[in-house]
């Protein structure tokens, strides 16, 4: 038996047992006459003792011993002296009457502690090293609680897991697909999927009414800190529902993980804001409903006074940072800078400062005192108050605003990670135009809906048609996005020919889908998850990368592992693929 215990098990009620610990060797502490070790497993770690009491192998056996050593020790469980409460093991130890080397260790490249001295790229590299540091493991724990929450309340609601295909065809539309060879079919391929966005909707056609899966999707993109290559959604669809069954019970689902997992209790119904507000508002179709800072539009107020970047401008905008008339001149050059970056894109920045002096601005040449009260009206603003002002393409400003808004509410300390504000923002356009390509994308997918009040807009204005569509925000994070389904040949056909899709093309990439709609396809929708971002979101992080037990890098490189990588000249013949090479 290599245990009888774990080393986060032991408590004062186990005082005077003999146990049997294995693990890794946390910490040495030598103090002469008494040696200390830290003995640590996934549960915790208790300390063991070895003092003149103790018998002479086992004195001799720990000077052999190095940090992360696996050993084995027996003894018998005695009270501390001096506990440590910050340990749940911190009332007791173990006097050790007997230790065993398991497996000897060489010296970590970096140490296995909570703050570590390996950086990002050392401890990818080791990342089962990695995995030993307690911030870490416990992310993975929290992973694997919140994926029995959403078991435990899928199952519930009558939910049946099912698992679709990873080896599928591929398709233009979205994101670039991971692209498979195939052996026996030479010049072929399958795609790793996306989403198993059209297998769900065939479980509907196949009447299995509610369907969810944890999958792994993939998706050649450029990375960011929450994108990786490969990724989990929490998958769902269900029959017979309209917008209102969908959101109530996904919402049902995060308020049961906020409850048992957070403890956090969410008594009121989630907020529903249509996409249009949420852009003119906030600038962002995920608004970050922690804190106001609302836009407000200044066009109608601010031009025809001859200050020429307002009068040329195709939208004006401001937001009122409460309490900030007395920034600096240096904290407010900082802010034009910042938004003057090319992430943020804007040319410069105007304010305005309600302080207890009066009224003043950068553009007092042009605005009296009496049209700055105007301005600062028309914001809400009072006295100790300060407005910034951006002017330009509606588009690119609202963004630009969008992003100076969030960094004042970080500046504020208004954006705290304990804080949770859920939004559902729907009426989605269903179509986005491409200037470069010349046509209509699915701004969700070719499968959404449109609203049925708009379906006659698909031969008169497209870009006017509001999708049946939904997605879910948590504090400016989009957690997940949905729709209800076309579930009508006639009508996937019109979806298609407004993406400039020839019948041919259609039949080529979707035709086992519409060909299932002939034969009794129930109205019905989903929604997919992002589980990392989710889980991310639970554990106070801006990256999922430590909630993915082996995440690539931002390269979407695995260095543990050193993939992607070459493959051999006899694969690639198997493969009938030529690789092209640089002269």
């Amino acid at each position: 038996m290599y245990r009888s215990h774990t080393c986060g098990e032991l408590r004062v009620a186990h005082v005077g047992s003999s146990v049997t610990l294995s693990g890794w060797v946390q910490r040495i502490r030598n103090l002469g006459a008494m040696t200390f070790i830290d003995l640590r497993d996934r549960y915790g770690i208790t300390q063991v003792v070895i003092d003149e009491s103790c018998p002479s192998p086992v004195k001799e056996m720990v000077k052999e011993l190095g940090r992360e050593y696996v050993i084995q020790i027996s003894g018998e469980v005695v009270e501390r002296a001096s506990k440590n409460s910050k340990l749940p093991t911190g009332d007791i130890e173990v006097r050790a009457n007997m230790i065993k080397v398991l497996n000897a260790s060489d010296i970590p490249p970096f140490t296995i502690e909570d703050d570590t001295d390996g950086g990002d790229e050392l401890r990818m590299k080791f990342r089962y090293l990695d995995l030993r540091r307690n911030p870490v493991k416990n992310a993975l724990l929290l992973r694997h609680r919140m994926a029995q929450e959403v078991r435990k309340y899928l199952d519930m609601q009558g939910f049946i897991e099912v698992e679709t295909p990873f080896l599928i065809k591929s398709t233009p539309e979205g994101a670039r697909d991971f692209v498979v060879p195939s052996r026996i079919h030479p010049g072929e391929f399958y795609a790793l999927p996306q989403s198993p966005q059209t297998f769900k909707q065939l479980l509907m056609v196949a009447g299995f009414d509610k369907y969810f899966q944890i999958v792994k999707c993939f998706r050649d993109e450029d990375l960011r800190a929450d994108r990786q290559p490969e990724f989990t959604q929490i998958d769902c669809e269900m029959s017979f529902v309209e917008r209102d069954d969908v959101l109530n019970t996904f919402e049902g689902l995060i308020k049961h993980l906020f409850a048992n997992v957070k403890g956090i209790n969410f008594t009121e119904p989630f907020q529903r804001m249509p996409y249009s507000l949420a852009m003119e508002k906030y600038g962002s179709d995920k608004p970050d409903l922690r804190f106001g800072m609302e836009f407000v539009e200044l066009s109608s107020i601010v031009k025809g006074k001859g200050f020429k970047v307002f009068d040329d401008a195709e939208y004006v905008g401001a937001i009122c940072a409460n309490g900030c008339a007395g920034y600096t001149r240096k904290q407010l050059d900082e802010l034009t800078e910042f938004v003057k970056r090319p992430q943020v894109g804007a040319s410069g920045l105007v304010y305005i400062r309600f302080a207890d002096d009066g009224i003043k601005s950068t553009v007092d040449k042009f605005y009296s005192p009496d049209d700055l009260m105007a301005i600062a009206n028309a914001m809400g603003a009072k006295q100790g108050d300060l407005i910034l002002i951006l002017a330009g393409p509606k588009k690119k400003t609202l963004s630009a605003l969008c992003e100076l808004r969030l960094e004042m509410g970080n500046r504020l300390g208004l954006r705290s990670k304990e804080v949770f504000v859920p939004l559902w923002v729907v009426d989605f356009p269903l179509l986005e135009w491409d200037d470069e390509a010349q046509r209509f994308f699915a701004m969700h997918h070719p499968f959404t809906s449109p609203n049925p009040e708009d379906i006659h807009l698909f031969k008169t204005d497209p870009g006017r048609i509001r999708a049946n569509a939904y997605d879910l925000v948590i504090n400016g994070v989009e957690i997940g996005g949905g729709s209800i389904r076309i579930f009508d040949r006639e009508l996937q056909q019109a979806m298609f020919d407004a993406l400039g899709f020839t019948k041919e093309e259609a039949e080529k990439q979707f035709g086992f889908l519409l060909n299932a709609f002939r034969y009794g396809a129930p109205p019905h929708g989903g929604i997919a998850f992002g589980f990392d971002r989710l889980c991310s979101l639970f554990g106070g992080s801006d990256s999922i990368r430590d909630y993915i037990a082996f995440p690539k890098n931002n390269a979407g490189r695995d260095v543990m592992i050193d993939s992607p990588s070459t493959i051999s000249q006899q694969q690639l013949d198997e493969l009938s693929i030529q690789i092209k090479k640089n002269n």
